[in-house]
């Protein structure tokens, strides 16, 4: 049975996650918030959908202004139209002022490969991040590509299935940054549901 399966996959990748690899991110989190610095969510395809929900969670349950490039949908294409894919999120970080205060938090299945010209937009706003001395993390799928190269720290999901890699690394991120933004170094606003008592 197929639901079996990849159910059975998740398993296998939560007994294989690097905790340590977590907790330092959340340590880096703990920094950023305490020196008032902000967090940049960049991720293409489902990963930017991924970025909004991690926006929202990080500012209003942790407490740290956090913006995602990708809810902007106007700048996005007007840049996109104007100056190219490749620049887009590198020049959307320059306008806000990209400082060694903040921190890149990349949400990608591959974390962007020049050779092969996957997410070369990434790549450009990691090299930008990285020129400005902003922190870089990231939950990433496969090796990490380019983003596990430059980051300070990062999650790997484990590939346990050739042909799902894809699926987990997404649904992945989300837990992840729900384990962090539950994490008692980092959660500061009780969630809704949580302060209800039947």
């Amino acid at each position: 049975m197929f639901a079996e399966k990849f159910l059975l996959e998740t398993k296998l990748i939560i007994n294989e996650l690097n905790l340590n690899h977590i907790e330092r991110i959340v340590d880096l989190l703990l920094e950023i918030r305490q020196k008032k610095g902000r967090l940049f969510f960049l991720g293409i395809g489902g990963s930017a959908a991924n970025a909004s929900h991690a926006v929202n969670d990080f500012r209003k349950i942790v407490g740290i202004e956090a913006y995602s490039p990708t809810d902007n949908i106007s700048e996005l294409t007007a840049r996109i139209n104007d100056d190219g894919w490749k620049s887009v999120l590198a020049n959307w970080l320059a306008v806000s002022r990209l400082s060694e205060k903040d921190m890149l938090f990349i949400l990608s299945v591959g974390g962007g490969d020049l050779v092969k010209n996957i997410s070369p937009n990434l790549v450009a706003a990691l090299d930008y991040g990285k020129k400005q001395g902003s922190k870089i993390v990231g939950i990433l799928g496969r090796d990490g590509g380019y983003t596990a190269r430059l980051a300070d720290a990062c999650v790997l999901i484990p590939t346990v299935n050739i042909d799902h890699i894809t699926p987990h690394a997404e649904a992945f991120q989300a837990v992840i940054w729900h384990l962090m933004v539950a994490h008692p170094k980092l959660k500061i606003t009780t969630t809704k549901w949580e302060s209800v008592r039947v």
